[in-house]
């Protein structure tokens, strides 16, 4: 499952940040710019509030496991 939104950084310029949940892992990746690669990200304390919030948007309409919740909510743990 991917989960995906834009965020800036300091100065003020966007960039998209996806989170991947698959099996027991979640990989973080952020892009920027179009035609920029995607590239290794660590998540900050915000990022992971955002997860754990989507992830309850998703849960009631059934298009996230319970297990794939806990998983998230627990951070990966």
């Amino acid at each position: 499952m991917e989960f995906g939104w834009w965020a800036k950084d300091d100065e003020g310029r966007k960039f998209q940040i996806c989170a991947d949940v698959f099996g027991r892992y979640i990989t973080w990746r952020r892009k920027q710019g179009h035609h920029q690669p995607w590239e290794a990200y660590p998540p900050s304390e915000q990022d992971w509030e955002r997860l754990v919030a989507e992830a309850e948007r998703r849960l009631p309409r059934r298009l996230l496991s319970k297990k794939q919740y806990e998983l998230i909510k627990s951070r990966g743990q």
